[in-house]
């Protein structure tokens, strides 16, 4: 090594340090970082990584809980659980009752949290933050709190019907009616998802820029003008994140049919996730497998197509 070199050492190290010195400290943080993140490792690896892999190859297998017993027995049958999926009418319209939910739900749900975010954005007076923590209440109460009251609001003498009857309207039986089994699941996920979408659509509209609107303004734009070219197109990446986590939720919707109408009648609410939950408890882990992953494929592209349709062009 030239002394100018040499020199170039001491600059950087330190004097009285070497370059095998700081090579030895540096493994030896290495060392303790892995130290500390070795835990959650290990735990993530049994409890998340296992599984997922376990049942990704269990979807290519005609696995059932009498394996269990004698796993060795299993036999591989390629993608022959994914072609009896789609053989299957209830898969079939367990897809059809999901793709109702998503369709009808997440436009519904998405508009009315943003009317509510613009509402209590532009507010003002001491009852606002009331409104906000109001409407926020459905998310943090139990699901199955939740969906037990509804259940009892939609029953025929119930209080839904009994307010129809104050002006003469005669309600449906509405959880037993194939017509109106599946609306009333959307009616209350809406209820309860829509206080999530408020909060995150109303931060977004907090970090609007004010000094953009009012240059809009003083140049002669009408409001929803400035709905239409300012506000929404900075919204984009917040309506991009409520988008995707609502889309992931209502995909896998099966608390609310699980309470409230076990899947009827007639497979009315019979969703995926419901019709996988299904497979397991009949013992076709295999097949449950497989909706797993069809389920877990849709989720995927439909998320991918959001990033393409709502991402920002930088």
């Amino acid at each position: 090594m030239s002394h100018a070199t040499q020199e170039v050492v001491v600059a950087r190290t330190g004097p009285g340090r070497r370059p095998g010195a700081i090579q030895r400290g540096q493994r030896r943080q290495t060392m303790v970082a892995w130290a500390f993140c070795l835990p959650f490792i290990a735990v993530f690896s049994v409890f998340m990584l296992f599984p997922i892999v376990g049942s990704f190859a269990m979807s290519f297998t005609d696995f059932t809980a009498r394996d269990i017993e004698n796993p060795f027995s299993v036999g591989f049958v390629g993608l022959q659980q994914y072609f009896a999926l789609f053989a299957d009418a209830q898969f079939l319209s367990s897809l059809r009752v999901t793709a109702i939910f998503v369709v009808v739900g997440i436009p519904l749900t998405m508009a009315i949290a943003l009317a509510l975010a613009f509402a209590l954005n532009s507010g003002k007076g001491r009852f606002v933050s009331f409104f906000r923590v109001g409407f926020y209440a459905p998310v943090v109460t139990s699901i199955v709190a939740v969906s037990v009251v509804w259940r009892y609001m939609l029953q025929p003498d119930g209080l839904l019907n009994t307010a129809l009857a104050v002006f003469g309207i005669k309600g449906p039986d509405w959880l037993n009616d194939p017509s109106f089994a599946l609306p009333s699941l959307i009616m209350l996920a809406v209820w309860r998802n829509v206080g999530t979408l408020m909060v995150i659509f109303l931060a977004g509209l907090q970090a609007v820029p004010e000094d953009v609107n009012e240059a809009a303004t003083m140049d002669g734009a009408s409001a929803w003008r400035r709905l239409w070219s300012i506000t929404l197109p900075l919204l984009r990446p917040t309506l991009l994140l409520g988008s995707v986590l609502i889309s992931v939720g209502y995909l896998q919707f099966f608390e609310e049919a699980f309470i409230m109408t076990r899947g009827g009648p007639l497979d009315s609410t019979l969703s995926v996730a419901y019709y996988t939950y299904n497979q397991f408890g009949f013992g076709e882990y295999g097949m449950a497998s497989a909706a797993s992953y069809v389920l877990f494929l849709v989720i995927a592209l439909i998320s991918l197509l959001q990033f393409r349709l709502l991402r920002t062009k930088d």
